[in-house]
């Protein structure tokens, strides 16, 4: 009896311990009741758009038809892999994403740092706010607007081929999207004219919350401005440029769809293929959905190698990472 008392005095002290922490934190749920209704409204458009139709990736297993469901289709194995190693048109379309993304991210990923390190030294307020509201603009139009600006801009009779002509750049007018060898330049320069000054917003957020007195003591030291930014500015705002990096690595595989899709044509489909663009074409117009969705997969495990493999360099050389 004895022992049994002494078990049952010791047990009731941790059993109330735990009550009054799920009290606690029903109470602060409670609390925060708007704003967790909030953030289940987001998990719950995260799990029924991206969760419940990874149910799908099991038709690259299988020979899928429209007409019956995914469990009536027979299973085919690893048989649509085995046809995308075969195919003659997946080499050079994977050479025109990596191609593309990869100087996307040579030249694109610095640049938004750039113009934010300099955006910030900005004195005057009001120029300041008129070069945000200039660079932020083209943002907020689709690329189906953008691609018929750049398609009549990029014309023969377009306004850039008289700019060149009347440089002297050119002879002749050269109807720029009909010719593959423009199309990777036309893809990367106005991508960074859509997102450069959107994408700065992150940067100039981070640029806010380094601490004023680093910049008074940099000031005392007789640093200047180019040298306040470039050893004070910068290696404060690391983290942030790190978790970035990072996460424009593992999507190298995605490329801009809307962007390519508006602005390829049959002239430049030597130029203008991408992964994206080839999965639409075989899954969506052909009909062959095991096949793409067989690409697809590949393309995710590629990205998900390539975004682990990132985040452990990055933790390694600079102690920052996703995770």
């Amino acid at each position: 009896m004895n022992v049994e008392s002494k078990i049952s005095s010791h047990s009731k002290p941790s059993v109330t311990a735990s009550g009054r922490s799920v009290s606690k934190v029903l109470h602060k749920l409670n609390g925060q009741r708007y704003l967790q209704i909030m953030a289940l409204v987001g998990v719950a458009w995260m799990f029924v758009f991206n969760y419940v139709p990874m149910y799908g990736i099991i038709i690259a297993f299988k020979e899928f038809n429209i007409v019956k469901s995914i469990s009536d289709a027979p299973w085919v194995g690893l048989e649509h892999f085995k046809a995308i190693l075969e195919d003659e048109n997946l080499g050079y379309v994977v050479k025109n994403t990596l191609g593309m993304s990869i100087l996307k991210l040579l030249i694109g990923f610095p640049l938004p740092i750039v113009f934010a390190l300099f955006l910030n030294e900005l004195r005057s307020v009001r120029f300041k706010r008129l070069v945000q509201t200039i660079s932020y603009l083209p943002h907020f139009l689709s690329w189906v607007i953008l691609g018929g600006i750049l398609a009549t801009w990029l014309a023969d009779t377009g306004i850039i081929n008289k700019i060149l002509i009347g440089l002297h750049v050119m002879k002749e007018p050269v109807s720029f999207l009909a010719e593959p060898q423009y199309f990777w330049s036309i893809i990367i320069a106005s991508d960074i004219w859509k997102e450069l000054g959107w994408s700065a917003i992150i940067y100039l957020a981070a640029i806010a919350g380094v601490s004023p007195e680093m910049f008074e003591a940099a000031t005392i030291d007789g640093a200047g401005r180019f040298q306040k930014m470039l050893y004070v500015t910068l290696p404060s705002i690391k983290g942030t440029i790190t978790i970035l990096f990072i996460l424009a690595v593992s999507g190298i595989l995605n490329s801009n769809f809307d962007q390519i899709l508006v602005l390829k044509n049959q002239l430049n489909e030597s130029s203008s293929n991408v992964i994206d663009v080839y999965v639409y074409q075989t899954g969506i117009v052909q009909g062959r959905y095991s096949y793409a969705t067989a690409v697809g997969l590949i393309k995710s495990i590629i990205s998900l190698i390539l975004l682990l493999s990132a985040n452990f360099i990055t933790k390694r050389l600079s102690n920052t990472s996703l995770f």
